[in-house]
């Protein structure tokens, strides 16, 4: 007899909790209801805050191939080639430390195809902070009879910081549509509810002018020119880098 009581009482003990649980969970359901209903009731304004900004590039990068080769019956090696590109870096007055290989491995080029005899290159990069240093490393190429050079790319030094910065203008710019708009109907705004980056919005172009940056050859007659193909024009300059960005941001209206 006292077993059977034992477990009436466990019985009715689980289904007491099985029921608590049950009511706790269906009064959940219905607080989200009732708050997700109030959020939705709430008058809101969402716009789209826009802002760029173009800076001119501080960072250059160089691609320098320098592979050995013959004068005449001598070998010229890639040593002494390397050796007299960074004394003309020098004269130039470019920091040595923005010159530096850019694989560790030398490609090897077969002189002719019917010898055995092979020649070493190399890959360098050199980093260079305007267009007018371009310019001077180019003409120094040219007189060192170094063919092989290409510009890889375009940076600069604080593109992390200006990108936090044009989100900031981005965003401000959001909050001063939408205090403009409601101030035109009598309203006024309340607090960020949401704040999105709009997909795909967030831009950061950097591109390179092919025309005045590729084909910088021959002498340069003063600070403020160069002879371009024949022709004397001004200071080579790269285009800008552009970086953009657009925040979604709901406010609410008091």
């Amino acid at each position: 007899m006292a077993d059977h009581l034992t477990t009436l009482k466990r019985y009715q003990m689980h289904s007491f909790r099985n029921f608590f649980l049950l009511l706790l969970f269906t009064y959940s359901i219905s607080l989200q209801a009732q708050i997700k209903n109030e959020s939705e009731e709430k008058p809101y304004i969402e716009v789209i805050g826009h802002a760029e900004q173009e800076i001119v590039p501080d960072e250059i990068f160089v691609s320098i191939f320098i592979k050995e080769k013959y004068i005449g019956r001598e070998k010229l090696t890639i040593d002494q080639q390397e050796v007299k590109l960074k004394l003309s870096l020098k004269e130039i007055n470019v920091d040595l430390k923005n010159l530096y290989l850019s694989d560790a491995v030398s490609d090897y080029v077969r002189v002719r195809w019917r010898t055995k005899d092979v020649l070493t290159k190399k890959a360098y990069t050199l980093k260079v902070s305007s267009a007018f240093q371009l310019g001077q490393v180019f003409e120094e190429l040219d007189k060192l009879e170094i063919t092989e050079a290409s510009i890889e790319k375009v940076n600069h030094s604080k593109i992390d910081s200006l990108k936090k910065e044009v989100r900031i203008q981005a965003i401000k710019a959001a909050k001063t549509k939408a205090e403009y708009l409601l101030d035109a109907i009598g309203e006024h705004i309340g607090k960020a509810v949401i704040i999105e980056e709009k997909e795909n919005a967030y831009l950061d172009h950097r591109s390179i002018n092919s025309i005045q940056s590729l084909n910088i050859r021959g002498s340069r007659s003063s600070e403020d020119a160069y002879y371009i193909d024949g022709e004397k024009e001004d200071v080579v300059q790269f285009q800008k880098i552009k970086i953009q960005s657009a925040i979604i941001v709901r406010f609410a209206i008091q």
